[in-house]
């Protein structure tokens, strides 16, 4: 055990299949270190609100952050610009075609400030295994039968995790992710989890929660925004 800076140890995971309280995070959300990533694990913290984000030459970190980054899909936001864009038909959705290239794609993807990426190759086997079991989702987005777009995340029935998006045009991740939400909205989910603050989820409708709340509405005991 090691102090987190938030006069909580924090715990390093083994064998059992078991999480400290999410109260427990550090100030920057980091909860706890090691376990691993198989397929009850990862599914028992996305369902506690904790979330794996790591190096490829490191421990696996666990993390839930307070706030948390989220939408309420009945909330998004759809510029002018992007209403075109569903208007003209140029671009078309589909789930599930392809999981592996949304993944290997938002994995390759280079991001502004960020150096490397956290969809290691560990990271890919798992989320594959998930996507087999049916709780790990693709969107893909086309273009002239090309692959533009897409986003990938776990899908817990009635809130959707998002973990990354990628984009080869213009608003194609963008359009990936409004067409999810309106889905969603239609399917009676309570929130989509964008887990961190950015400016272009913002953009997009997506807000900041306090972690009970997120981790209340997850559990079942509250509703959507």
């Amino acid at each position: 055990m090691e102090n987190n800076g938030n006069n909580f140890p924090l715990a390093f995971l083994g064998d059992r299949l078991e999480f400290p309280p999410v109260h427990m995070a550090n100030e920057d959300g980091l909860l706890a270190v090691g376990g691993d990533l198989s397929i009850e694990r990862l599914l028992l913290a996305y369902k506690s609100g904790i979330f794996p984000w790591f190096n490829d030459d490191a421990l696996i970190l666990w993390w839930s952050p307070d706030p948390r980054m989220v939408l309420f899909p009945n909330k998004i936001k759809v510029s002018k610009s992007m209403r075109k864009v569903l208007r003209d038909g140029k671009l078309q959705l589909t789930q599930n075609t392809c999981f592996s290239e949304v993944l290997e794609y938002c994995a390759n993807m280079e991001r502004k400030g960020q150096d490397g990426t956290w969809i290691t190759p560990k990271m890919k086997s798992a989320y594959i295994d998930l996507h087999k079991k049916g709780w790990a989702k693709s969107y893909e987005v086309w273009e002239d039968g090309v692959l533009v777009g897409g986003l990938y995340g776990l899908d817990l029935g009635h809130v959707f995790c998002g973990e990354s998006m990628f984009s080869l045009k213009p608003n194609a991740s963008k359009f990936a992710f409004v067409k999810m939400a309106q889905e969603l909205q239609e399917k009676n989910y309570h929130l989509i989890d964008c887990q961190v603050h950015t400016d272009h989820l913002e953009s997009l409708g997506a807000e900041l929660i306090p972690r009970k709340q997120f981790v209340e509405i997850l559990k079942g005991q509250l509703g959507s925004g």
